[in-house]
């Protein structure tokens, strides 16, 4: 079992990666934050190594370029051996293009991550955001009203 500190250190390394990349735009925590032979498996950024952490920083800036006020807060997270649980939520303002144009409506949105840490480093990354949230709050697609 973890300690409390080991675990709350594995969680701060996703908060960066949120955080720092994500929401602050700031590439370079890529090459601190992940192994180099690290592996994505997140849709849209799958690889291994160079390609995984390439797709990443370029899924970093899309991201911060659609919505540069975005804040993550981690709301919950869970430690077991090397893999850290993490739900965040986002909030931004949609002032970039991002899976269309602007259009300048707030959204909020879930992350979950899990990752497999070692030596303060991810090796291994699932990452599901909620993108159906994100379209229905942008105004791209509705949601059928329930029957």
């Amino acid at each position: 079992m973890e300690s409390n500190a080991a675990a709350r250190d594995m969680v701060s390394v996703v908060e960066r990666m949120l955080t720092e990349g994500f929401a602050g735009g700031r590439l370079d925590v890529v090459d601190e934050l992940c192994a180099p032979d690290v592996v994505e498996h997140q849709f849209g950024l799958a690889g291994v190594g160079a390609e995984a952490i390439a797709k990443v920083r370029d899924g970093m800036h899309v991201v911060h370029t659609a919505f540069p006020d975005l804040r993550f807060t981690v709301e919950d997270w869970s430690v077991s051996g090397d893999i850290v649980w993490v739900r965040a939520e986002g909030v931004a303002t949609s002032t970039g293009p991002f899976l269309g144009p602007p259009t300048g409506k707030p959204v909020s949105f879930t992350v979950i991550d899990v990752a497999r840490i070692r030596d303060g480093r991810i090796v291994e990354h699932w990452g599901i955001p909620d993108r159906f949230e994100i379209l229905v709050r942008l105004g791209r697609i509705s949601v059928p009203d329930a029957a």
